[in-house]
């Protein structure tokens, strides 16, 4: 309990408490003394002059010893703990009222006896107690006689040994006794209550505690459960905590979420890899290895099916090895866009010429289509380029002889309103084929890197899966998306819209042919 916030605030709490009862009670006695001096002093103040007015105690400077001795008795009867001091005119000590043997001093201090006398000074002033050397008491003081020539003083200690111990005023006084009885009782009262108000005060952030440790334990995965409602903007600061809180554990768990799907995906990247890689190295070992072991036997041709083999497999491994960096830099966002004006009409144009001897030996026909004067589009010219190669190598490889593959760009304007109309236009991009389509249950993991849609009408050779990722992360760094729309054994299009380039006057335009055949 030590440990916690709760045990703390007890224990610091019980501590200030004790040292505030310990200094009340002797700052207590100390007031109550002075305020005892006080009060006797006023009521006793014309004391000792009284006395003088009625008794002769000393003439021509001689002690009246019957005189005093009245005196003495009469106070003894009436207040045992004053004692009567009779001085000569220099302080010293002529008769008194102690018993023998208690009276210390021969001479008293006639300062503070002038400083009564003056009356210009408050109460209680404190004088020397013949009764201990460096001891002070209230007194009242007369000089003798009150009127003529000052033959001496008449002096009167107003309290006795009796209450000069702590002990003995504790023991003596009622009320400085209910005064501890009633510091005791208040220290504990204020005690209980702190421990009470701690309790209250300290439950939110225990149970915010408890929730961190289990949301810890269950290693960050699991949603805690606050049973608080935690208001950042309106309550205090352990509501703020526990607000803060709730957000943190929401976006850790979604850190470690998406921590474990890129996990799986790098497992799974590196299990693709691996196949891909191991495929065709283990086909190109195996043809070297034949050339080495056969090479007195084989003839020219085998040879030179053997190389060529050997070199086809080759170029798949050092594509799928470019695609790889190539996908590895376009996700981690280390490739800038260099956006320049140029003619999308053209930049078609010339990737479908790249395809068209693949088209022909495939008997497949590889057509463009897009209007006169099309304008410019602004984007990475070099980027835009591998999406239409990727998209237009994937067309080809999945047509079927005697199909067709359609590049195709049209304007498009996403508002119709007259002010928005120029700065909303856009130019889309089309890539159809008349293949044999995707089933609609692989349609939202054609995207992913080293899928391939597990059907014999759609397995092709040299393709690692990579061209349709590389593609849709070059249109997103472009701002935009690439859309599929496909039906079996009917053929697939892809779409993707880039923005056209504004100025101020009229910019070139592109006229080229509409159709390639």
């Amino acid at each position: 309990m030590r440990k916690t916030l709760y045990g703390k605030l007890t224990v610091v709490l019980l501590g200030l408490l004790c040292l505030i009862g310990i200094s009340y009670i002797p700052l207590t006695l100390f007031t109550t003394r002075l305020y005892q001096q006080e009060v006797a002093q006023k009521l006793n103040r014309a004391l000792a002059e009284h006395l003088v007015a009625e008794k002769i105690l000393m003439e021509k400077h001689q002690v009246n010893d019957a005189a005093l001795k009245e005196v003495f008795h009469m106070l003894m009867v009436i207040n045992p703990s004053i004692e009567i001091y009779l001085l000569d005119t220099n302080g010293t000590i002529l008769a008194f009222s102690a018993p023998p043997g208690k009276v210390k001093r021969q001479n008293i201090s006639l300062e503070p006896v002038q400083r009564f006398l003056s009356g210009a000074e408050t109460f209680p002033i404190l004088g020397d107690d013949p009764r201990g050397i460096d001891r002070q008491k209230v007194f009242s003081v007369s000089p003798i006689p009150a009127k003529g020539p000052l033959e001496g003083y008449l002096y009167i200690v107003l309290g006795g040994e009796d209450y000069d111990s702590v002990v003995q005023r504790l023991q003596g006084s009622y009320i400085l006794q209910l005064s501890a009885w009633a510091v005791a009782a208040g220290v504990l009262f204020a005690g209980l209550s702190g421990f009470l108000l701690f309790q209250l005060l300290t439950r939110r952030l225990r149970a915010l505690a408890s929730v961190m440790g289990a949301f810890r334990w269950s290693n960050f995965s699991e949603s805690p459960s606050l049973s608080y409602p935690w208001d950042a903007r309106r309550g205090d600061e352990i509501d703020r905590l526990g607000a803060t809180f709730a957000d943190m554990s929401t976006r850790i768990i979604q850190q470690m979420q998406k921590l474990n799907e890129m996990d799986a995906l790098r497992r799974e990247l590196v299990v693709n890899v691996s196949h891909d890689l191991r495929t065709p190295l283990a086909s190109l070992q195996g043809y070297l290895e034949t050339l080495l072991l056969k090479n007195g036997t084989l003839s020219l041709q085998e040879r030179q099916r053997y190389i060529e083999i050997a070199l086809k497999h080759s170029e798949q491994l050092g594509k799928l090895v470019t695609e790889l960096f190539e996908l590895a830099k376009l996700e981690s966002q280390e490739i800038q866009l260099h956006r320049e004006p140029f003619s999308l009409g053209e930049l078609v144009q010339d990737v479908a010429q790249k395809f068209q001897l693949a088209a022909a030996r495939k008997k497949i026909q590889l057509q463009t289509h897009f209007g006169q004067d099309l304008p410019f589009v602004s984007a990475d010219i070099g980027l835009i380029e591998r999406v239409l190669e990727n998209l237009s190598e994937n067309a080809l490889r999945y047509t079927p002889e005697g199909g067709t593959v359609t590049l195709a760009l049209r304007p498009e304007r996403e508002d119709s309103s007259a002010a928005l109309r120029k700065r909303n236009e856009k130019i889309a991009v089309q890539v159809s084929d008349t293949g044999c389509g995707i089933p609609l249950e692989d349609l939202p993991h054609i995207f992913d890197r080293f899928y391939r849609v597990k059907k014999d009408a759609r397995e092709a050779v040299g393709s690692a899966g990579l061209g349709l990722a590389i593609a849709k992360r070059i249109v997103e760094l472009h701002g935009s998306s690439i859309e599929v729309d496909s039906m079996p054994n009917l053929g697939t299009t892809f779409t993707f819209h880039l923005p056209i380039y504004q100025t101020d006057r009229q910019g070139p335009r592109t006229a080229v042919p509409s159709t390639l055949q």
